[in-house]
């Protein structure tokens, strides 16, 4: 294996680890996450379906910026 691939799941891992503290320690603070206008939500008496879209684009645009910035700097 090449070193570098070593390092990169490093990162990975520690990335990981990172959301998941933030998750734990402040999920009190994203109740909003999944309940943005636009996220789909259909409930009837016996079914429920939720989509949630505008939450999915957001998180996809966040991601995109921080790998972006990552890039640059390294």
């Amino acid at each position: 294996m090449n070193p570098s691939t070593g390092k990169l799941l490093i990162g990975v891992g520690f990335l990981v680890v990172l959301a998941g503290v933030i998750i734990y320690f402040f999920s009190d603070k994203f109740h909003w996450l999944g309940n943005l206008p636009g996220d789909i939500r259909i409930k009837r008496e016996s079914f429920r379906f939720y989509f949630p879209i505008v939450t999915c684009l957001v998180l996809t645009l966040f991601l995109n910026l921080v790998i972006w910035l990552i890039r640059k700097l390294f």
